[in-house]
């Protein structure tokens, strides 16, 4: 499950999971559109980590700008808050499951 992301978020959820990953978009980028179901079908398989979804140009704008995020569609891996890699621009299911095993487990 995709989890819709607030600003707030970052201290209540994402420091507390071992480990988090995030999906920094926004509304008019079409590879976010394309990457949003993909993460979403990721989600389901890494049952043990929380997926979230922050539009940068709404709830999401500080905690976006605090991680440097300077394109979207940017995915970045936390583990307690504290970001492990990142992975920037669209790409295949294929590429995402592989990133997401090479720096999760």
């Amino acid at each position: 499950m995709l989890i819709s992301f607030k600003d707030s978020d970052f201290e209540t959820k994402v420091k507390n999971e071992e480990v988090s990953i995030i999906q920094f978009s926004a509304s008019w980028c079409a590879p976010c559109r394309v990457v949003k179901p993909i993460m979403e079908k990721l989600s389901d398989e890494f049952k043990n980590m929380k997926f979230f979804y922050a539009d940068i140009d709404e709830d999401a704008i500080n905690t976006a700008s605090s991680a440097a995020v300077r394109g979207v569609p940017t995915i970045v891996i936390y583990r307690k808050g504290v970001e492990t890699s990142r992975k920037v621009g669209g790409d295949s299911e294929q590429n995402l499951r592989a990133w997401l095993t090479e720096h999760t487990t």
